[in-house]
C-alpha cells in the first residue's frame, strides 16, 4: 500500500546529485507541487529525464530556470528559452534523444533489458559514440536503459493501494517511469477509497512507494 505524503514531506527523498524522471508532457499531466516544493530548497545538480523542459513558468520548466539542472535527457527544449541559453553559456549539458527511443530507453530501464535496437538516428549526430549492431543485414544503433534515484510523477486518479489511472493524453511518460526508478512519488487529483476497477488501473500500486493528493 502507498504511503500519502505531503509535498513538504515529499522532498525528504530528494538529495542533490541524483537522477531525476519527472513525467509529463509540456502542461499535460506534470506534477507541480512536489517541484514548488523543492525549488525552497538548496538541492540541485540534478541530471533530468523527462519529454522536456517544459516552460520557465512550469513544472520542469521552474527548475531549469533556478539553475537545479546539470543535464537534461529530453526530446525536446524548444518551449524553454532558458534551457537554450544555459547549454549555449556552457552552464547545462542537453542530450537530445528522439521521442520515441527516449521512451524505450525509459521502458529497457523498468524491464531490466540491456538496451534496445533502432534505426533511429544512424548517419547523425545521435550515433556518435554508440554501438552500431548489425542484425539480418541491417544496422541498428545500441540505445542503453535509463534509470533514475526518484521518480515524480502525475496521476489523474489513485486508490490508496497506489494503482494509478489517467484522464486522455495525461498518461504519456507518467505510465512508464515509475517502473524505472528506485523511488517513485505519485502527484494524483483525486484518491480513491475503494480500490480502482483492474480495467482501468495503468500503473500498478507495486510500482508505487508514494501518493501526494492535490487539495489535501
Amino acid at each position: 500500500m502507498a504511503e500519502i505524503i505531503s509535498a513538504a514531506t515529499a522532498i525528504q527523498f530528494f538529495k542533490s546529485g541524483q537522477t531525476l524522471m519527472i513525467g509529463g508532457f509540456l502542461g499535460c499531466g506534470s506534477p507541480q507541487l512536489v517541484i514548488d516544493e523543492l525549488l525552497k530548497t538548496d538541492l540541485g545538480n540534478w541530471t533530468l529525464i523527462a519529454n522536456d523542459t517544459s516552460t520557465p513558468e512550469s513544472d520542469r520548466g521552474k527548475l531549469i530556470v533556478a539553475h537545479k539542472i546539470k543535464k537534461a535527457l529530453v526530446s525536446h527544449i524548444g518551449t524553454n528559452p532558458q534551457t537554450v541559453a544555459q547549454m549555449n553559456r556552457g552552464e547545462l549539458e542537453v542530450e537530445l534523444i528522439p521521442q520515441g527511443t527516449l521512451a524505450e530507453r525509459v521502458r529497457a530501464g523498468g524491464a531490466g533489458l540491456g538496451g534496445v535496437l533502432t534505426p533511429v538516428g544512424l548517419n547523425t549526430d545521435v550515433a556518435k559514440g554508440k554501438p552500431i549492431i548489425q542484425v539480418d543485414g541491417q544496422d541498428f544503433l545500441l540505445e542503453k536503459p535509463l534509470k533514475a534515484d526518484v521518480a515524480l510523477v502525475y496521476a489523474t486518479y489513485a486508490d490508496k493501494y497506489g494503482n494509478l489511472s489517467f484522464y486522455g493524453s495525461t498518461r504519456n511518460f507518467n505510465a512508464i517511469m515509475p517502473l524505472a526508478a528506485q523511488t517513485v512519488i505519485a502527484e494524483v487529483d483525486k484518491l480513491s477509497e475503494t480500490p480502482l476497477d483492474p480495467n482501468h488501473i495503468v500503473v500498478p500500486g507495486i510500482f508505487i512507494d508514494y501518493l501526494v493528493v492535490r487539495g489535501r
